[in-house]
């Protein structure tokens, strides 16, 4: 294969690039695999139940809203859980730099699949929120009332005893996590499709923040520089 030659670029760096353009070749070829799996799961879980969220609907008006009636006559459906629950003072600024991103990407991947974002707090909160964070593609539901967030994994609550023990996480204590699920519709039904399990998986050592990667346009461009993430992390302000 021949390969590109940049100005003043020595042999050894050469070399070394051509390497590393292997290794890239072969991550996508694998990201493509690891899409055609998840594409081939076979059905998940029937929805547990068809919980009740309050949203913004036609007029600007809070209304109440089954998941079941979310799918717009899509065949699916991608709910992120945002972790801005009645408890916290402020969201996580993780989730809020990955929904800067996303929001600007929701008005895209809205022609496919409808996308919200759900959160504990009441709708008042969250829709007060995004007007501050200037969001105007994200659309958010409250899953204030309902148990959708512990039974989905967007909460430690619904984890195991087995996992608490592994994992180490204190007894009664609970906190909200950044889990992305994918619902598909199954003739009158709604089953799970796929959940991004990579938030409760064990981390390798030295990495941190890494299960939605895929989404996030901040660490894969900051993956490109020599000195690499360093120690950044996202701020809700940087004034």
């Amino acid at each position: 294969m021949e390969h590109l030659g940049f100005p003043n670029e020595s042999a050894e760096y050469r070399a070394a690039r051509n390497a590393l353009l292997e290794a890239e070749m072969a991550l996508r070829r694998q990201t493509e695999e690891v899409a055609a799996l998840r594409r081939a799961l076979p059905p998940g879980g029937l929805l547990k139940e068809d919980y009740l969220f309050r949203r913004v609907g036609a007029y600007q008006r809070e209304e109440e809203v089954r998941l079941s009636e979310l799918f717009e006559g899509k065949p699916s459906l991608i709910l992120y859980s945002y972790m801005f629950g009645p408890e916290r003072d402020e969201p996580c600024v993780g989730c809020t730099h990955l929904l800067d991103g996303l929001d600007v990407a929701a008005r895209h991947v809205s022609q496919v699949v409808p996308f919200y974002v759900v959160a504990r707090s009441p709708l008042s909160r969250l829709v007060g929120w995004a007007r501050e964070r200037r969001w105007p593609h994200l659309r958010f539901l409250s899953a204030e009332g309902n148990t959708y967030t512990s039974d989905y994994f967007g909460n430690t609550a619904g984890v195991t005893t087995a996992m608490r023990e592994e994992r180490g996480y204190e007894p009664g204590k609970d906190w909200d996590e950044p889990m992305i699920n994918v619902f598909r519709r199954d003739g009158d039904g709604v089953r799970h499709f796929w959940g991004g399990e990579l938030v409760y998986a064990p981390e390798e050592p030295g990495e941190h923040h890494r299960a939605l990667d895929v989404l996030d346009p901040v660490w894969g461009m900051l993956d490109l520089l020599p000195e690499g993430r360093g120690e950044f992390f996202p701020k809700l302000s940087y004034r």
